[in-house]
């Protein structure tokens, strides 16, 4: 495969665990495949050959995508398939550029598409030319419209709830919780994910805590986030908050500034969620002023993904081990087999456990200077 790399670090011991064991067996992907539309039928590949697989990410707000989801799609696909080619591209959160993105490799002539939409319904275009071309789409993290073949993610509802269990934990924790209202600061409405992490936010929170602002953020921009949540303080006061929900970690920490700058110290701040274990978000963490984030094991997500793409180009059955599959509805009610993977909360007390056994993280990369002489650090170094 082109741009071969040396595994990083746990690829020695996970290496391409989810490859032998990818996917439980599904009936209907043996023999000769058929997907793609009426016009457009996929032809089966050889692993010996090779064939090409496009991989389309959606955006650089977030950390993952470039310092994870890409090189652990990478890896895995390498190890399936060797002669195989990868073509790559980040649309950093532009939908046009996605489209053109995805049109390119279509005209390169690659034989399946791994497909992490900028936007769900705009996607519906892209699947359905690649489905038109007998050219399989993999839906990777974000259900993409359109017909997608297969689909691995998280558990998305889950997540939400997730991270509300743990801020009204905090709240209860802090004896808060009846004490004022907190601030609910979402995703980008443009991303599937964001809704289904609201909703499972809002089923937890409702009857527990009062909801005194709501935001949802174009983009997932932290500058916005920083926005959203100083006219928050404006409206509410910086009394009545007494907890933030906060999408993901890159939110949060424009969330966190805003609380800053209106004056509110590091052991005054409320507690603070997040999501996706980014680095600066951890280290939020372990210097308190973020309470929690949500790890979600990318490197199995990836690896799924690539298994995926390997069985829909050679039309052979998958593995999926220890994955259970199941059937996700798209927004055409057409049911999609898919993989949804466990999300679990992180907080100062689990870290060690989490993101640091999992070796996405060592202690030397959250314990830098800025942060030895907090009591993690202090502990673990």
């Amino acid at each position: 495969m082109t741009n071969k790399r040396p595994y990083s670090r746990r690829s020695a011991a996970l290496g391409i665990a989810a490859a032998s064991a990818a996917l439980a067996v599904f009936a209907s992907a043996c023999g000769s495949l058929t997907t793609g539309s009426e016009d457009g039928e996929t032809e089966a590949h050889s692993l010996e050959e090779g064939f090409h697989v496009g991989l389309l990410l959606p955006e650089l707000q977030t950390a993952r995508y470039e310092a994870f989801d890409k090189p652990y799609f990478e890896e895995a696909l390498e190890e399936l398939c060797p002669n195989c080619e990868l073509s790559y591209a980040n649309a950093d959160q532009d939908v046009d550029e996605q489209q053109t993105q995805a049109q390119a490799m279509l005209t390169d002539g690659v034989d399946v598409l791994v497909l992490g939409a900028v936007d769900s319904e705009a996607a519906a275009g892209t699947v359905n030319e690649a489905r038109s071309q007998g050219v399989p789409v993999v839906a990777y993290d974000r259900l993409a419209q359109g017909g997608v073949d297969m689909y691995v993610s998280f558990d998305n509802f889950r997540v939400g709830q997730v991270q509300a269990e743990a801020l009204l934990g905090a709240l209860d924790q802090s004896g808060t919780a009846g004490d004022g209202q907190i601030v609910m600061i979402n995703g980008s409405p443009t991303d599937p994910n964001a809704g289904d992490f609201k909703a499972g936010a809002h089923e937890i929170f409702e009857g527990q805590v009062e909801i005194g602002q709501e935001f949802d953020t174009p983009d997932w921009s932290p500058d916005e986030a920083n926005s959203q949540m100083e006219g928050a303080i404006t409206s509410l006061g910086l009394d009545e908050i007494i907890g933030v929900y906060s999408a993901n970690d890159g939110m949060a920490a424009g969330i966190i500034s805003a609380l800053r700058s209106a004056g509110v110290s590091v052991e005054d701040l409320p507690p603070v969620t997040g999501q996706d274990a980014e680095l600066h978000g951890i280290q939020r963490i372990v210097s308190g002023e973020q309470y929690m984030t949500v790890y979600k094991a990318i490197r199995p997500e990836a690896e799924i993904a690539a298994a995926m793409a390997v069985s829909l180009a050679t039309g052979e059955d998958l593995d999926a081990g220890e994955y259970s599959v199941t059937e996700v509805e798209d927004a055409n009610g057409e049911k999609v087999d898919s993989v949804l993977l466990d999300p679990v909360a992180v907080t100062v007390d689990n870290i060690s456990d989490t993101v640091v056994s999992d070796g996405f993280y060592t202690i030397e990369e959250i314990c830098t200077d800025d942060y030895a002489d907090y009591d993690f650090c202090k502990e673990a170094l």
